[in-house]
């Protein structure tokens, strides 16, 4: 995020406009907005500085040490420690989750997806690298050469279809972007 030079840079920035694209129209003051996988906070800064006044954004992730480096990036920002397959929360208590770059480290997206599913109102936007191209340029770029350019901690790969499909039985697509390398997606809940 703060060293893979103008490119990267440029490539990031794309992204993200993506995402800011996509989940603005879905948010209004006095909504919820939840971010799950938070990491670091790098995302939270993009999206919680991007929100109109009279949205609450709250940052969520499974790794304290991860909450901590988010909190210090994000002074004034909610963070809480949870996990995506098991979200304390009510059902139907959040206007809005935000999930980027988090599926393709889990075991178990669909249960995740479920998850979101349940707490959710409005909107969902989430993101994934878009595969074989991920790979492709992260070979290109001389990272991960010996896993054929597999980020370390992917354990899923999909495509832009393959992730539509991943989750269409719990949500439907409203919206994409396909900012290189990744597709972003808006989703409503199926009732």
């Amino acid at each position: 995020y703060e060293s893979e030079g103008a490119v990267g840079r440029w490539l990031v920035d794309r992204f993200y406009s993506a995402v800011r694209g996509l989940l603005l129209p879905r948010v209004a003051p006095g909504d919820v907005v939840l971010e799950v996988g938070c990491g670091a906070g790098y995302s939270s800064a993009h999206l919680s500085e991007a929100l109109p006044a009279g949205v609450r954004f709250v940052g969520s992730d499974i790794g304290g040490s991860l909450l901590h480096k988010a909190r210090l990036r994000n002074p004034g920002t909610s963070f809480v420690r949870q996990s995506v397959y098991n979200l304390a929360l009510p059902d139907r208590s959040v206007d809005v989750v935000v999930m980027l770059e988090v599926l393709e480290h889990l075991d178990d997206p669909g249960r995740a997806l479920a998850e979101l599913r349940r707490v959710v109102r409005k909107a969902a936007i989430i993101s994934t690298p878009r595969e074989p191209l991920w790979r492709a340029l992260n070979f290109m770029r001389g990272k991960y050469v010996t896993d054929f350019g597999n980020t370390p901690g992917h354990i899923q790969h999909w495509s832009s279809r393959g992730l539509r499909r991943e989750v269409a039985g719990l949500f439907q697509v409203t919206g994409m972007a396909r900012p290189v390398p990744w597709p972003v997606l808006s989703l409503a809940p199926r009732e």
